[in-house]
């Protein structure tokens, strides 16, 4: 690695990621490591050059409260503590807070004047050190890729094929799952354009039929994470030298799903969904990135502009916006819905300002009216939110002609639907996601 680095060391703040992007922001890398690290895992990290001790509300964990092993105070380098009242640092700052600006004030002389860290944190040298990094794990052997087509695995199949070429081998599964003509572009995409490897599975009475009754949320993105490896399997079967699995796995998808000091708020089904007698050994090179990292990253990869910042598309993808158990009725008119939705966005401009927009379809009904009768039908709920970092998002406020327009469309023409709605709820105490 060509980055020197500022470990975080995690005592149960909320602001790990805010502290850890800051400190990128201002050129120099930081990742977040638990408060139970040793000196000599500490030592082991490339270029350390200085650990700030990260405390919070969450320092308690099983009664106790946490705290660094001594021993990481004589590992000799720098360490300043951030909000933990009893660290043994001559120097401390106040608990850090959620403004990156100001963040990036009060790290600054740390990182540069005790640390005297260099600025030499950029998508260049991180992706030199990922294709040298992928190419000493994988060696001469083959990478099956989980490829959705969304700006996470895209990128990830960017780097892989400069790493490795012809090694990697990309599938992209069809689950039932996917927005309309979703499919269809993937394959026109990489296979076509890209000239990738491509194994295309159409997977859809599969999947979904593992999932028929199925209602809460985080057993079916275990079904959809779990199916989606055993189709994997299958597929390396038909091939020769098949021993990695690579996945986009993003740093926000960890976060999310539980840390010591950080309860889970939702498994993602490439960390919480995988499957104990996994076959493959993981090829992750994206999931010390935020957001917005991806994507300078396929920039620096030199993939076309409007792949880089598409709509991101969770990996269970519309089975998480079909809210509890999924029917093939409801799965079909929300598929309309969005598509309509991001007609309607791109015809207004939004689509180049609004972060993730998207429809949801929940799995009850209300009594309306159509063709002078009554209905009992579903309602769709629209949201727009923009973030940085998919840590916390804000809400778009779209015109009122633009959401009488995207109303009258889904009224109009996606059957059994009899209401439209607009989430105004924030990241937190929402999260982007309805499941």
């Amino acid at each position: 690695m060509k980055q020197d680095m500022i470990v975080i060391l995690d005592l149960g703040s909320h602001e790990n990621t805010v502290l850890a992007r800051a400190i990128r922001d201002l050129g120099v890398y930081s990742e977040i490591y638990p408060h139970d690290i040793t000196a000599a895992e500490l030592k082991a990290l490339p270029n350390v050059k200085g650990v700030i001790l990260n405390g919070g509300p969450m320092n308690v964990v099983d009664g106790v409260e946490i705290d660094v092993l001594p021993e990481i105070y004589e590992a000799g380098f720098p360490v300043i503590a951030a909000g933990h009242d009893k660290a043994t640092c001559e120097v401390k700052l106040p608990q850090i807070g959620n403004d990156m600006e100001v963040v990036k004030e009060q790290v600054r002389s740390f990182v540069f004047d005790v640390c005297k860290a260099e600025t030499n944190w950029n998508m260049k040298n991180f992706v030199d050190d990922q294709v040298e990094l992928v190419k000493r794990q994988v060696g001469d052997k083959k990478v099956l890729l989980a490829l959705s087509g969304g700006v996470d695995s895209s990128v990830l199949a960017a780097l892989l094929l400069k790493a490795i070429g012809d090694q990697l081998v990309c599938v992209h599964v069809n689950h039932g799952l996917m927005r309309k003509g979703e499919s269809e572009n993937v394959v026109e995409v990489f296979s076509n354009q890209l000239n990738a490897n491509l194994v295309y599975v159409d997977a859809t009475e599969r999947f979904l039929t593992k999932l028929e009754g199925v209602e809460d949320p985080e057993e079916k993105r275990k079904i959809i994470g779990g199916e989606f490896i055993r189709v994997f399997e299958e597929e390396a079967r038909k091939l020769d030298g098949i021993d990695f699995l690579g996945q986009g796995t993003i740093y926000p998808d960890i976060v999310e799903s539980g840390t010591k000091t950080a309860k889970m708020v939702k498994s993602h089904h490439n960390v919480g969904g995988l499957p104990e007698d996994l076959q493959f050994a993981l090829v992750e090179p994206l999931r010390q990135l935020f957001k917005d990292e991806v994507r300078a990253c396929g920039v620096e990869l030199g993939l076309p502009y409007e792949m880089v910042y598409r709509q991101p598309f969770p990996g269970p993808g519309l089975g998480v916006r079909c809210l509890g158990a999924i029917t093939r009725d409801r799965l079909e008119a929300l598929r309309e819905a969005d598509a309509i939705l991001r007609e309607e966005f791109q015809n207004a401009g939004l689509d180049k300002k609004v972060w993730q927009y998207f429809t949801v379809v929940p799995d009850f009904k209300s009594v309306g009216v159509r063709n002078n009768a009554r209905s009992y039908d579903w309602p769709v709920i629209l949201r727009a939110v923009n973030t940085v970092d998919a840590m916390t998002a804000t809400i778009e406020e779209i015109e009122w002609p633009v959401l009488h327009k995207i109303t009258n469309r889904i009224l109009a023409e996606v059957p059994n639907v009899n209401r439209v709605c607009y989430d105004l709820s924030p990241k937190p105490s929402a999260t982007i996601e309805w499941e």
